[in-house]
């Protein structure tokens, strides 16, 4: 199973992914914002796209998708709950489906909501594991929730990525690495790895970009480091009225709240 991480330089800094089979050439374009980037890529690459899949409704993920059906014939798949918001869709996605592309390409369903209600990640199996994420965890970072629920993102945490092994690749939507580095360290200036991480990819060009694994994300991701101290302390000073012990939600949504402004 191939996983191209493709950068299309736009202001919002977006991602997207082809995932092809090596054997037969068959691809899935998943979130293909820059269809005409989308094309020429898998052109190049001597891929054929059968498939467009979205993990969730936001325009800056499904905006390509006429483009590359019209030039390529392909389907498109996404969450079985978009109804009218993602048009089109021709195969509903639930939790623990699995998409099959020719001999190598195995993808597992996970529902993921929060950052919007309807959202989901691809888990690819085989050899390592890719998590193909769309907006619900970024490279040291966690989406935002201005159209979703942070109370459900936490819980998507807490029940879907926090069990992942931690060899799981991270593939998002968008290329935040350095900021969320960086509030990372407002958070907790003694971590180690973060500044580590920080140095070696401040000004890394995007289209060869560092993915991280789960494993790292535990290390560097202040919304996966819910009971380290410095992280507890930092939001009971910032917002006096938590618990004198707070709950792992309490710290991931005062994080939240903090980041939204940060």
């Amino acid at each position: 199973m191939i996983v191209e991480q493709v950068w299309t330089g736009n202001s919002g800094r977006n991602f997207f992914y082809i995932v092809a089979c090596p054997n037969s050439g068959e691809a899935i374009a998943i979130d293909p914002i820059d269809p005409a980037l989308c094309l020429s890529t898998a052109k190049t690459k001597g891929w054929d796209i059968t498939w467009v899949m979205n993990t969730h409704e936001h325009a800056d993920h499904i905006e390509g998708n006429d483009d590359v059906i019209a030039a390529t014939g392909a389907k498109l798949m996404g969450p079985y709950n978009a109804g009218n918001s993602i048009p089109g869709i021709d195969k509903g996605l639930r939790q623990g489906d699995v998409v099959k592309l020719g001999s190598a390409v195995e993808m597992e369903v996970i529902e993921t909501p929060g950052h919007t209600p309807i959202h989901i990640s691809m888990l690819g199996h085989g050899g390592e594991s890719h998590l193909l994420c769309g907006d619900t965890i970024f490279n040291a970072g966690v989406g935002h929730c201005y159209s979703g629920d942070p109370n459900v993102l936490y819980a998507t945490f807490r029940d879907k990525i926090a069990p992942m092994a931690d060899n799981t690749r991270i593939y998002p939507g968008h290329d935040y690495i350095a900021n969320n580095l960086n509030f990372t360290l407002d958070r907790e200036p003694d971590n180690a790895d973060a500044k580590a991480l920080l140095a070696e990819v401040e000004g890394q060009d995007p289209a060869n970009a560092l993915v991280t694994t789960l494993g790292q994300e535990r290390k560097v991701n202040t919304f996966m480091r819910l009971d380290n101290p410095s992280v507890v302390a930092g939001v009971k000073a910032k917002f006096p009225k938590l618990p004198d012990t707070p709950s792992d939600e309490d710290v991931f949504l005062s994080l939240r709240k903090l980041r939204n402004d940060w």
